[in-house]
């Protein structure tokens, strides 16, 4: 698989990671690390948040859409 990024600006590389978000093939450029929060709890309530969090890979139209929420 190529990096889709890398593709659309006319270079070739190899993907190494999928966006969690839109499965978008990413190289090591252009995939981008963030930790999300664990939310623990039944429905509907109560949810409490985990004292863990679990890293995500996304891209950069994803990560900007989410902006500071993760």
């Amino acid at each position: 698989m190529k990096c889709y990024v890398c593709a659309k600006e006319g270079k070739e590389s190899t993907a190494v990671a999928v966006c969690i978000v839109c499965g978008m093939g990413l190289c090591m450029d252009h995939a981008i690390r963030k930790e999300t929060e664990v939310w623990q709890g039944g429905y509907p309530f109560p949810l409490k948040k985990s004292q863990r969090s679990v890293p995500r890979i996304l891209c950069p139209a994803c990560a900007a859409a989410y902006g500071d929420d993760l």
